[in-house]
């Protein structure tokens, strides 16, 4: 993929773009893994079966690519989500096997929003990112998904995610919600093809998830039964 430049007239020479419009790749594993879902924080508005409503970047223009990939390492659930109900998902390099995910190019600015967004900061804040680009790991603030993790790169450009500083050992697990596991396999068959039975597999065997879901209901989650009960056994089901 090539450099993005300022088209000029016959015989001018091109201006680099600005360090807020070079291109990185927002590798998503949770919920963003889903299109529909992560357009809401590019152009604002709420997901269907969350609480939340997006601001959306200031660049509100859609990803410039959008690839599949896996990552070293795997997801696990923890914490307590404000928008979905339940834990949440946070990728850690140090577990087995590999996490599935989605990355999509977008501009230095729209990344940052991104995870401004994440936060719940306002946008706006171009955080400087060398850290992260040169060591591979940038902590930005104290919060859930404040820790930069660089994952590779691709066609030239940086691969970046974000998740919480501290690794699966050390977090307080909590099981997701069905809203939660819904849009996160879901978005696993959108990205990767994948069908309900293996997207289900996958999910029911990371740490938060396994405790308290199985293979089976989350499989009927994705075949669209909303009887199915959340993990503490009430319905959950929806926003």
């Amino acid at each position: 993929m090539e450099g993005r430049y300022v088209r000029r007239g016959c015989g001018e020479a091109p201006d680099r773009v600005s360090a807020a419009d070079q291109a990185v790749w927002y590798v998503a594993y949770g919920s963003n893994l889903c299109g529909e879902r992560f357009a809401c924080y590019l152009s604002g508005g709420r997901p269907r079966g969350g609480r939340r409503v997006y601001t959306g970047c200031r660049d509100t223009s859609p990803a410039r690519d959008v690839r599949s990939v896996t990552l070293p390492g795997g997801i696990y659930f923890a914490l307590e989500s404000l928008t979905w109900g339940g834990g949440m998902a946070f990728y850690d390099p140090a577990l087995p096997g590999r996490a599935a995910a989605r990355a999509y190019l977008l501009s230095r600015a729209q990344f940052c929003d991104v995870v401004s967004q994440e936060m719940r900061r306002e946008v706006g804040e171009d955080f400087d990112l060398s850290r992260v680009l040169a060591t591979g790991r940038q902590v930005i603030g104290p919060g859930r998904y404040e820790t930069l993790i660089k994952v590779g790169e691709h066609d030239g450009h940086p691969m970046l995610t974000f998740t919480s500083p501290d690794g699966s050992d050390g977090a307080r697990l909590n099981a997701p919600s069905a809203p939660y596991l819904t849009m996160v396999g879901n978005g696993l068959r959108e990205a990767h093809g994948w069908t309900a039975r293996r997207a289900a597999g996958y999910l029911s065997t990371r740490p938060g998830a396994r405790e308290a879901w199985s293979a089976a209901r989350i499989q009927a989650l994705l075949r669209g039964r909303a009887t199915v009960a959340g993990p503490g056994g009430s319905p959950r089901f929806g926003s």
